[in-house]
């Protein structure tokens, strides 16, 4: 099946297969339901469209030509793909007042460029947050071409391009640097802060609209069927948060929930509120 599958990706260059091993993504296999191997997904727009099961060469193939049939409908895709990219990229850029995109992470740098960024944003108490462009090739490609700069690192603050690490030493050279980046807060202000953002918060892998782990998924189902507002924020777009939480709250996994501030707890407390009647009354505020 690997060689049917790379056979059909030379012959619809338009679109994109990939093979992921389905123990190494739990989390993928449990949301699709993955219970044999091989298992193929097709997906348009991000959501998925048909699936097949077994190693079952002529169907796959069947499959794929149907779903790649029509060129007008191809180029919806690509142009649907292209507005979403640019979306996902404005959402990053603005994950934080000052964002770094950059190869590696703060801690382990990956190109000498971006350890220089890091070590002068650090020098000046900089509060940043960044992202690794090495983890996702899309990202890497599509923001040289949204933001017209060619080369990583890139420093953003306020969702505006300030630029690489020649004009960040311009601007400590002048004396500038400190009244255009934002100071650091300090992680366990910024965790209150975040936590008090909305009543009622949930801290996730994913959103809302696109849960990226099981337990995340399901909890959402739980506190959308009350019908109570609430707001979420993605751990994974922000690895200090992330980290940071877990210590704060002194509970060790996502998705965790709070109202009003305090700690409500992960999937199974919400579980057992749920079968108990309370969760209502605690989301509201009432308990």
């Amino acid at each position: 099946m690997n060689e049917v599958m790379a056979a059909l990706a030379k012959e619809h260059m338009q679109v994109a297969f990939v093979k992921l091993e389905a123990e190494a993504v739990p989390e993928v296999s449990e949301k699709y339901g993955i219970s044999s191997v091989p298992t193929f997904l097709f997906f348009k727009n991000a959501q998925k469209v048909d699936r097949l099961d077994g190693a079952h060469a002529p169907e796959l193939t069947k499959k794929v030509q149907r779903h790649t049939s029509s060129s007008s409908l191809a180029s919806g895709t690509n142009d649907s793909a292209k507005e979403d990219l640019n979306v996902r990229l404005k959402k990053l850029i603005n994950a934080a007042p000052c964002m770094l995109f950059m190869k590696g992470s703060p801690k382990e740098p990956r190109c000498g460029f971006s350890k220089q960024m890091v070590e002068i944003l650090n020098k000046h108490g900089i509060s940043f947050s960044s992202f690794d462009i090495f983890s996702d090739e899309e990202v890497r490609q599509g923001l040289k071409t949204y933001s017209n700069w060619p080369t990583y690192p890139q420093l953003y603050v306020a969702g505006e391009l300030i630029g690489g690490v020649d004009i960040v030493k311009e601007l400590e050279a002048s004396g500038e640097l400190d009244t255009v980046c934002p100071k650091a807060q300090k992680l366990e202000d910024r965790l209150k802060t975040l936590i008090n953002k909305a009543p009622v918060m949930l801290f996730m892998k994913g959103s809302k609209q696109v849960a990226k782990c099981g337990f995340s998924k399901q909890i959402i189902e739980i506190i959308n069927n009350t019908g109570v507002d609430y707001e979420t924020f993605d751990i994974l777009e922000d690895e200090e948060v992330r980290q940071g939480l877990k210590t704060y709250s002194n509970w060790p996994t996502y998705p965790q929930l709070y109202v009003k501030g305090e700690l409500v707890g992960g999937l199974d407390i919400v579980k057992e509120l749920k079968e108990t009647g309370e969760l209502l009354p605690i989301l509201k505020g009432e308990n």
